[in-house]
């Protein structure tokens, strides 16, 4: 091997090994071949030209200025190797480089477009690992929260039909259902989903708790700014029909109690229907 790329040699594994040595400091895993290949690039542009600046009297000084300015970089190979490794590992992080300029025509625009549309993927996958690793919303799960709100802001005008607050009781249980305008259900829950067993579900204490319940939770959905008008329509005789009545009467259905526009009884009747079984005879 000659000297001159012995010599080159020498000093470009010097500079790796200063650069690497550098990162040591920080918590970056080992570069890539890749990355040491770039690194190698970079420190041959660096390098001092093969021609050196004329010193000789007949040099004008605007070439030795010209030469200074072209040499000058030399004394700074390493720095600007780090420099340029850490741009490439920043990632989305930094500022985006400059897209290309369009060589001209349509084929040139097109390709200006496709750099652009690249480069902007390319950031918002980055932004979007930085919120993951921060337990944060990425940037689709908040535009889709934002169309869910547009697209229910625009549904929000109920006109006339007003909300309803079904509440069915029986002598085993006790079910209530709040539903929209269009009949689909805000919320559907009975006394035995708050925690209440067997004969329990039946009672006075069991009902009242869980009117209290669905009306907290109306509450925390802010469905009381959404309810301008709303119909109570009661439904069998048990423990809940009294119970459900006095939460809404009380305190815990102030912010309801006025937009109660109607009360309606549901319960079903028996009027005609099928033969009853033949009587039991013993004997």
């Amino acid at each position: 091997m000659s000297q001159p790329w012995s010599r080159f040699l020498a000093t470009t594994s010097a500079q790796i090994s200063h650069t690497q040595h550098s990162f040591s400091r920080y918590a970056v895993r080992s570069l890539s071949q890749t990355c040491k290949r770039r690194a190698d690039s970079d420190i041959n542009q660096t390098q001092p030209p093969s021609n050196p600046v004329r010193t000789t009297p007949e040099a004008s000084p605007g070439e030795m200025e010209r030469g200074a300015a072209t040499s000058a970089p030399t004394s700074a190979g390493p720095a600007t190797t780090t420099r340029s490794i850490l741009d490439e590992l920043s990632g989305p992080s930094s500022a985006p480089s400059s897209p290309p300029r369009p060589s001209g025509g349509l084929s040139g625009l097109s390709g200006l477009g496709s750099a652009v549309s690249s480069q902007s993927a390319a950031s918002r996958l980055g932004v979007d690992a930085i919120n993951r690793a921060r337990n944060q919303p990425t940037i689709s799960e908040t535009l889709n929260l934002a169309d869910k709100k547009g697209a229910q802001s625009g549904q929000n005008n109920w006109g006339d039909e007003p909300f309803h607050f079904h509440i069915y009781g029986h002598k085993h249980n006790t079910h209530i259902t709040v539903t929209k305008p269009d009949r689909n259900a805000i919320i559907s829950i009975s006394a035995g989903q708050i925690g209440f067993r067997k004969s329990k579900r039946g009672t006075y204490d069991a009902a009242y708790q869980l009117a209290a319940y669905v009306i907290d939770k109306l509450h925390q959905g802010n469905w009381h700014h959404e309810i301008k008008k709303m119909e109570v329509v009661l439904r069998g005789f048990g423990n809940g029909r009294e119970a459900a009545t006095k939460v809404l009467l009380g305190s815990e259905g102030r912010l309801l109690r006025g937009s109660i526009t109607k009360v309606s009884d549901a319960t079903r009747l028996k009027f005609g229907g099928t033969r009853s079984p033949k009587p039991r005879r013993l004997g």
